[in-house]
């Protein structure tokens, strides 16, 4: 048998998982004829096992050098099913090549005329807000974003650090594109960062953050739960309302979306 070996990697569409298969395509000949059979087998490599003991091979096959499968599954063309009535909140699109997130929308059904969605939309590239209608039904494509954990590591200067704790490859963000968002950030934190284009273009904080309390007015006694509330400075410099029990040095819970108050850490 003379067998020459391929290497063939190929993509399951059901789990979404790769593997490598080598074929070998060869000759052999049967022990009791002279005739000769053409088969083509497929193996994982290395095992590979003849398929019957009436056959003669050799042994001495040789091996092509196996293939590098990356860690990242490789882009298909995409199929974008989503239309105008699929907005929500927090959705990305990409229109006219860009990617946008979705702020705000509404549906609006006028007595004359078609129905429409009016939309205020977030631009990851400049940041600006723009307000866009699209009409009822209409064919969108959503951004291809995809997203990946990180942690916060470090400020410098303008830039906000975010690092990838297997590789320490560094992603960095502007305060422009961090805004708002920065008084929860606090060294350690585990964020999910937004990637277009290999490019880092937004982040995504964890809903709860825990924060301590480096300045509020002293408590009372006979303070409860169920009483007012007064303003605390968190060591990432936010000021929330927290329960008149609440006492520097505490640490406690807060909601990022609301900026709220939710209970002792």
């Amino acid at each position: 048998m003379y067998p020459m070996h391929y290497p063939v990697r190929v993509l399951n569409y059901l789990s979404g998982g790769q593997t490598e298969l080598w074929y070998s395509a060869f000759s052999i000949k049967t022990t009791s004829s002279s005739s000769t059979m053409a088969g083509i087998f497929a193996f994982k490599c290395p095992c590979f096992h003849p398929p019957s003991s009436s056959l003669s091979y050799s042994s001495n096959h040789f091996l092509l050098p196996r293939l590098t499968i990356s860690r990242r599954l490789p882009k298909f063309p995409r199929i974008y099913a989503l239309t105008s009535n699929d907005i929500k909140v927090g959705l990305n699109i990409e229109v006219d090549g860009v990617p946008w997130k979705v702020l705000e929308f509404l549906h609006v059904k006028p007595g004359k005329g078609a129905a429409f969605v009016r939309t205020t939309l977030r631009n990851y590239v400049s940041g600006n807000q723009c307000e866009k209608t699209f009409r009822a039904g209409s064919k969108l494509e959503e951004a291809d974003i995809f997203k990946e954990t990180k942690q916060y590591t470090y400020k410098d200067g303008a830039q906000y650090v975010f690092m990838d704790l297997s590789t320490f490859e560094e992603y960095r963000l502007n305060e422009a594109d961090v805004g708002d968002k920065a008084k929860w950030l606090k060294e350690g934190m585990d964020c999910i960062l937004l990637f277009w284009n290999d490019k880092v273009i937004d982040f995504e904080l964890p809903i709860t953050v825990k924060l301590k309390v480096v300045e509020v007015d002293p408590g009372l006694k006979g303070d409860t739960a169920q009483g007012g509330s007064k303003p605390a400075i968190l060591d990432t410099g936010a000021v929330v309302s927290v329960p008149l029990f609440i006492s520097i040095g505490e640490e406690i819970l807060v909601d990022t979306r609301a900026g709220e108050y939710m209970g002792r850490a």
